[in-house]
């Protein structure tokens, strides 16, 4: 297309990261050349992004691009390349579409105002713009790594970035709303630090996986892996060890992604995280941090499908995915149900929606129609990245203007948001699973791929939890948007502080997003036939037809 794919691939995740390094340097020389930096660099990941996908439809492929040698020892070598296939583009499409969309958000977002009405931006917009950056850039990196060491180093950036982030506001001085702590300040900083702290758990266990699987194979590459996975005489030559050894790092390399997508035991932290700026949570649910976990998953599920077939044991490490998912779909989902703040609300639905794409991708190792199975996980996580963005958008546009995050502070504000409120509420259908958005065909898919794989535990979970989801769906829609003004927006109200929609640069990007959310049909009957055949390329990344 417009850009050399092999350059694009590098770019997309440079630019971001050289925008986060050069960002202090514009704020030296004006504030707002700084947040119209941002933006630039935003949609400049952006285009990249979706130019890549352009090419990737127009001639599909997988390529492994070298840039150089980073580590030799003996026999073995490290590379520092990327990956071009269906799964790195789908994955980076999402982070720096979906970022540019939020980092525009922040424009309007994070600018306020005093008690004489005069326009106030934060004072640590410098700090706020860097890890934004740095925070795609990482992301990006992540997805496009042609290996587990530097798929590693991109998932440190994305949880360093995240406690920087969700710790934000760590000076605030108002009363905290948890009576534990002082300061709204405190409060935030400990949110902050619970997030990196229970991520790393989970960290631990993909280290000591990765470091483990270099030992049998002598390889981190993912094209090399995928090879040694079909090779029996590779399989015979270890035997016993194995058979013996592969569950078990199968098992600890999963155990980062419950950390970083915030499944059972390890989901603690996630609604924690919500004590940060809500285009901060739009990022982390939408287009980073929980989607890497999905991401890795998704990568690796094709060579230990493979490798299966040499070791019956692996069938233990499908069996973990897809019910730990299921189990915290339907757990997280009565969670939501109880919850006040209308983030806490989203926070949950996030963790039980990324159960959902669990449950599939884990599936894909138990069912005959595997590719089914791994197809709906993928799409459910492009649906979720959509609409859950929309949510969080949406949301903050909310708490913009009402300065409150409890639901019953609101009510009433139909009248007054007109944009934020339809555009919320397409999202929330999409949440609901409600024809036609793109939540019910991504759900739908993954209810057929249960139910016609013979998973009738799985589907039963699956479906309870599609239920309940409507009901705390359509509960945080009217008391958000119907109904009369709570005494809260009445008070702000009498003192001069009216309810009003939010700003250009935030119904902008809560339109797109909508729009995309309404049009899940389209992107079900043409997205997966542009990367054709997008279910078989994705479950054997390597082997084109």
């Amino acid at each position: 297309m417009i850009v050399p794919v092999e350059l694009a691939a590098w770019l997309v995740f440079a630019v971001p990261l050289a925008g986060a390094v050069l960002t202090p340097v514009f704020a030296r020389i004006h504030g707002t050349l700084r947040d119209v930096m941002a933006v630039l660099v935003g949609f400049a990941t952006a285009f990249l992004a979706l130019d890549m996908v352009a090419s990737m439809i127009l001639s599909p492929g997988s390529n492994d691009y070298v840039l150089l040698t980073w580590v030799v020892a003996g026999p073995y070598k490290i590379d520092f390349g990327v990956l071009v296939d269906p799964l790195s583009v789908l994955l980076t499409a999402i982070a720096g579409g979906i970022g540019s969309l939020i980092i525009l958000f922040s424009v309007g977002y994070m600018t306020g105002h005093d008690e004489q009405g005069n326009l106030v931006k934060d004072p640590s917009l410098t700090r706020y713009y860097f890890f934004m950056q740095l925070f795609v850039g990482g992301m990006v990196l992540l997805v496009m790594a042609d290996n587990l060491l530097m798929t590693f180093i991109g998932w440190e950036i994305v949880g360093t970035c995240s406690y920087a982030l969700i710790g934000f506001w760590h000076n605030a001085k108002t009363p905290s709303p948890v009576p534990e702590y002082k300061t709204e300040g405190e409060y935030n900083a400990v949110c902050g630090m619970k997030a990196f702290m229970v991520t790393r758990v989970g960290d631990i266990g993909l280290l000591a996986g990765i470091l483990l699987l270099f030992s049998i194979t002598g390889t981190f590459n993912y094209v090399e892996l995928q090879t040694l996975a079909g090779d029996a005489a590779w399989a015979a030559s270890l035997g016993s060890l194995l058979v013996n050894l592969l569950p078990i790092i199968a098992i600890l390399i999963f155990a980062g992604p419950i950390g970083k997508s915030a499944q059972f035991p390890l989901h603690v932290w996630l609604p924690e995280a919500m004590a940060g700026p809500t285009t901060v949570s739009a990022l982390i649910h939408a287009a980073a941090m929980v989607k890497a976990g999905v991401y890795l998953v998704a990568r690796i599920v094709p060579i230990f499908m493979d490798m299966m077939v040499n070791v019956v044991g692996l069938t233990a490490f499908f069996q973990t995915v897809a019910w730990i998912g299921a189990f915290t779909a339907f757990m997280a989902a009565t969670m939501a149900l109880v919850q006040d703040e209308i983030k806490k609300v989203l926070a949950y639905s996030t963790i039980s929606q990324l159960g959902y794409m669990f449950t599939a991708l884990g599936a894909s190792g138990l069912v005959t129609e595997s590719v089914a199975a791994y197809s709906a996980g993928t799409f459910h996580l492009l649906a979720h990245a959509i609409f859950k963005a929309l949510l969080f958008l949406a949301a903050g546009a909310v708490l913009h203007t009402v300065e409150s995050k409890s639901m019953r502070d609101m009510g009433g504000l139909w009248k007054d948001m007109k944009i934020t409120a339809i555009t919320f509420f397409i999202g929330a259908m999409a949440l609901a699973g409600v024809f036609p958005t793109i939540g019910f065909w991504s759900k739908e898919m993954i209810f057929e791929a249960l139910l016609q794989g013979g998973q009738t535990g799985l589907f039963i979970l699956a479906f309870v939890t599609a239920i309940l989801t409507a009901f705390y769906t359509f509960r945080m829609v009217f008391m958000t948007f119907f109904g009369e003004k709570s005494a809260h927006v009445k008070e702000r109200e009498a003192h001069g502080h009216y309810v009003h929609e939010a700003p250009p640069t935030m119904t902008i990007p809560l339109i797109i997003l909508a729009a995309l959310a309404l049009g899940g049909g389209l992107f079900e009957l043409v997205f997966f036939k542009a990367f054709s055949p997008i279910g078989e390329t994705l479950v054997h990344p390597f082997e084109w037809s």
